[in-house]
């Protein structure tokens, strides 16, 4: 049972710090307490079939939602850490611009925290914990993997569909055959050793 936390509590989760290719994104969502919402958990335990209904549910009973993201460019430049931060804090910006409703406090999954103009907690394990975050983390996860998804029209080869941009053994059997594509993290291990095929 998910903690529903009183108040204008906002929940902020990731997606997309372990892949070697694509953006990271962010959600942040303030959920409706007159409307709770059954089955939401860490999108890690749910199937893309379960995560896509709820994040439907998600959008449509939340108070505010959206979703942010940071670019492979900015990966690379700045770090995932930093970039995961990045994509955080545009979530939270423009749930506030988009729906016109600010926040008491932030509850973030994880241990470190954006730098935000409202009050922000990190919460370890957060997306198992709190509703709020794991209903970002549902949201994160499932429109990273559309996009991940678009991706794979653009670049078929990779099989960006199958893996979202984690390094399976097809994802780096396609890097070592193909070479770095744009959407590749070449700050990343694997995409500096097998990018040049």
């Amino acid at each position: 049972m998910l903690l529903q936390v009183e108040g204008l509590v906002c929940g902020v989760d990731e997606s997309g710090r372990g892949p070697i290719a694509g953006p990271v994104l962010a959600a942040a969502v303030i959920l409706d307490p007159a409307q709770p919402i059954a089955g939401l958990n860490d999108s890690k335990k749910l199937s893309a079939r379960q995560r896509a209904a709820l994040a439907e549910e998600i959008s449509a009973k939340a108070l505010a939602w959206a979703v942010a993201a940071a670019n492979v460019e900015e990966i690379d430049r700045i770090n995932i850490l930093q970039a995961s931060l990045l994509a955080m804090q545009r979530a939270v910006s423009a749930l506030a611009a988009r729906h016109q409703l600010a926040p008491v406090r932030v509850m973030v999954d994880g241990n470190h925290c954006p730098r935000l103009q409202y009050p922000v907690e990190a919460i370890v394990g957060g997306d198992g914990k709190i509703a709020a975050i794991a209903a970002a983390s549902i949201l994160a996860k499932t429109v990273r993997d559309a996009g991940m998804r678009e991706l794979h029209a653009v670049y078929p080869q990779y099989g960006f569909d199958r893996h979202m941009g984690y390094p399976t053994a097809l994802h780096l059997a396609a890097l070592r055959e193909y070479g770095a594509s744009p959407e590749h993290r070449r700050s990343f291990g694997p995409v500096a050793r097998l990018g040049t095929p």
